[in-house]
C-alpha cells in the first residue's frame, strides 16, 4: 500500500448516501405498516433494508439516533412569511400544516411517533428542538409583529395563541386522520381566532 492510500485507508470508505436512503426508507415502510417503534430493532432494520447491521451501526449510534434522522426526512421547509398582513402569513403557515397532512406518508408517520412518545420522550424531545422549535418561533415572529402594527392585542402570551392557531389544523391532520382537511379550513382557523386575540373596536 502506497503512502498515500493510508489516511484514506485510516478514514474508511465515504458514507453511500444511496445504503443511508435504503435504510430510512425502510424504517418508514415499517412505520406505515404499522410496526411499533419498539418493535424496530437495529437488526430488523439491517435486515428489512438488505445491509449488514454494522453498516447500521457505522450511521446511527442507536435506533433514536436513526428515527430522528427518519423524522428529519420528512421534514420540508416552510415558506417564509411575506410580512404584508399577519392574517395572511398565519394563513400561509397553517396552509402548509394542512399539506403535510394530505400527504399519507408524512401524516401516518407522524401519527404513529405522537401515538407512542410516551415510551419514546428522548425520541420526541430532539425531533421537538431541532424541528418543531424552529416552527413555532415563525409564528411568534408573526405573532409579535401584529401586536406592534396593532392587528393583534398587546401583551398575550404568543406560545398560548400559537396552540390556539396550529392545534386544531395538527388535530385534524394527526390526530383523526378521518376528518376531512379542506381547502378553507387555514382561513377558517386563522378568521377564528384572530376575532377573539384582535384589539377590541
Amino acid at each position: 500500500m502506497s503512502a498515500n492510500a493510508e489516511p484514506d485507508a485510516r478514514r474508511g470508505r465515504p458514507r453511500s448516501a444511496a445504503v443511508d436512503s435504503a435504510v430510512i426508507e425502510t424504517v418508514l415502510r415499517l412505520l406505515e405498516e404499522g410496526v411499533p417503534i419498539g418493535d424496530l430493532s437495529m437488526e430488523r432494520i439491517a435486515r428489512e433494508a438488505g445491509v449488514g447491521k454494522a453498516t447500521v451501526y457505522r450511521r446511527w449510534a442507536g435506533k433514536e439516533a436513526l428515527m430522528l434522522d427518519v423524522l428529519r426526512s420528512l421534514d420540508a421547509v416552510q415558506p417564509e412569511p411575506a410580512g404584508r398582513s399577519v392574517r395572511e402569513d398565519l394563513v400561509m403557515m397553517l396552509e402548509f400544516l394542512r399539506m403535510r397532512g394530505l400527504a399519507k406518508r408524512s401524516s401516518a408517520v407522524l401519527r404513529t411517533v405522537v401515538t407512542q412518545v410516551q415510551a419514546h420522550p428522548k425520541l420526541w424531545r430532539e425531533y421537538h428542538d431541532t424541528v418543531v422549535a424552529a416552527r413555532r418561533e415563525a409564528f411568534f415572529a408573526v405573532l409579535r409583529r401584529g401586536m406592534d402594527t396593532g392587528e393583534i392585542r398587546p401583551g398575550l402570551d404568543v406560545d398560548l395563541v400559537t396552540d390556539l392557531f396550529v392545534s386544531p389544523m395538527l388535530s385534524r391532520a394527526m390526530l383523526h386522520e378521518w376528518r376531512e382537511l379542506p381547502e378553507e379550513l387555514a382561513e377558517q382557523i386563522v378568521d377564528m381566532v384572530l376575532e377573539g386575540v384582535r384589539p377590541p373596536v
